[in-house]
């Protein structure tokens, strides 16, 4: 039983294919706070996020994702501030964070684009509870009980943007906490991830954009994992797009805004590799509501 919980242990805790320590998202480009501390109050309004996942749906035990995310500007859009927080679940794995952003931007020039800086810190929960594994013999002593892990952490990020792009460097769990499993059999650590993420708003004509987009996520010792996406801007309304994460999944993606204030999205991913066995691809949906001061109001539609 203690080689196999140590076999559980290290699949659970160490390799990406399980651990997917800082969660996928496919509408990442809606949820950058998440990533990106220097993102807050860059929507310039109140601006509340919420996203659901559910990966790999068909297999029991497989991913599924909460994430929500508040932030907004003070001072003339000079500081940012928000809120952002996880619930993700993974086989016998939990893991729930909540993290303050806050971040200072200049003015570059007359076009408005701007340069911030950010800054975020948290807790992070994480805890096992082995009693849900599918084990030989559940008279042994272990199966039942559960290991928690509390840690605090934080982040950094920059991000430069105007109306039509942005681009934003981050790491947002900068410090690699230890993680000592049961019985103390074997021990992982939460890894540094770095982003880089990037988008181009193109007009093409008078009732079309195009924004090609990029995430892509480095992590020392690990190799490269980015995404790419294509969208399409129909009448300032409909986004709809295409997507690829490297050597994992394609997917297809919508988003339509409503009202000039709320954004309502669904992405639906398929494996492109080993993992498209038995199961029925991955779901993601998501709302974001915008609240403005009336007095400013909407003039047109916020690409990023």
């Amino acid at each position: 039983m203690k080689k196999l919980l140590y076999i559980l242990s290290v699949l659970l805790c160490s390799s990406p294919l399980f651990a997917q320590q800082d969660e996928q998202m496919s509408l990442y480009m809606y949820n950058p706070l998440y990533y990106n501390p220097a993102y807050a109050g860059s929507r310039n309004a109140i601006s509340m996020t919420g996203m659901a996942r559910f990966q790999w749906t068909g297999w029991k035990g497989a991913p599924m994702t909460q994430w929500f995310s508040v932030h907004m500007p003070f001072l003339n859009q000079t500081l940012g501030a928000g809120l952002h927080m996880v619930n993700d679940r993974i086989g016998a794995r939990r893991r729930t964070a909540a993290f303050a952003d806050i971040s200072a931007s200049v003015r570059l020039n007359k076009k408005g684009h701007r340069l911030a800086f950010g800054l975020s810190g948290g807790v992070d929960f994480q805890q096992f509870n082995f009693s849900d594994l599918q084990v030989n013999d559940p008279n042994d002593p272990l199966y039942g009980q559960s290991f928690v892990k509390n840690t605090g952490n934080f982040g950094a990020g920059i991000y430069y943007y105007g109306e039509r792009h942005y681009i934003g460097i981050s790491s947002p769990r900068i410090l690699q906490n230890q993680i000592n499993n049961i019985d103390s059999l074997s021990a992982s650590l939460n890894r540094r991830h770095f982003f880089l993420a990037a988008g181009y708003v193109f007009r093409l004509n008078s009732v079309l954009d195009f924004k090609p987009s990029t995430l892509i996520k480095i992590t020392p010792n690990a190799p490269l994992t980015f995404d790419i996406n294509a969208s399409f801007l129909l009448y300032e309304r409909v986004w709809l797009g295409a997507m690829y994460r490297f050597h994992e999944s394609a997917g297809l993606n919508a988003v339509v805004r409503i009202k000039e204030i709320l954004h309502i999205g669904y992405a639906y991913d398929f494996p492109v590799n080993r993992l498209r066995t038995n199961q029925r691809g991955t779901h993601e949906i998501m709302v974001q509501l915008d609240i403005k001061p009336k007095k400013t109001g909407f003039t047109s539609p916020r690409y990023f």
